[in-house]
């Protein structure tokens, strides 16, 4: 197996597995993260109703890069921002398959320091 997907299968497999056991509800929605080379997001999303209550991206702003840590920490807290207008306090942390290491847990941090509670 070429060493490209054998990464993206053991990202895969990671990934399923934090699924199975994180899930966001009304009371306590799911922060999702995604991550590429050169952006950055999060999603707060209600699985029960299959909604996306509020999201964040380095692709939608323009001073922002996605792929260092200051632009994760901006998203991070931007996604904090728009939860706390929406009502929720609450989530549970899904970090999508990814370590959580560099920007994720900068984007993690981040949310914490803005208000959130996970």
């Amino acid at each position: 197996m070429r060493r490209a997907a054998k990464k993206q299968m053991m990202h895969d497999r990671r990934h399923r597995r934090i699924r199975g056991r994180v899930s966001g509800t009304a009371e306590r929605p799911r922060l999702a993260v995604s991550r590429s080379n050169k952006q950055i997001s999060a999603q707060i999303i209600d699985d029960v109703a299959g909604r996306t209550l509020c999201a964040s991206s380095s692709l939608g702003m323009t001073d922002v890069k996605g792929q260092n840590v200051d632009g994760a920490k901006v998203v991070g807290a931007d996604v904090a921002k728009r939860a706390l207008e929406a009502g929720i306090k609450k989530v549970s942390f899904d970090r999508g398959g990814f370590r959580y290491h560099g920007r994720v847990q900068a984007l993690a941090d981040a949310a914490r320091e803005a208000g959130l509670e996970f």
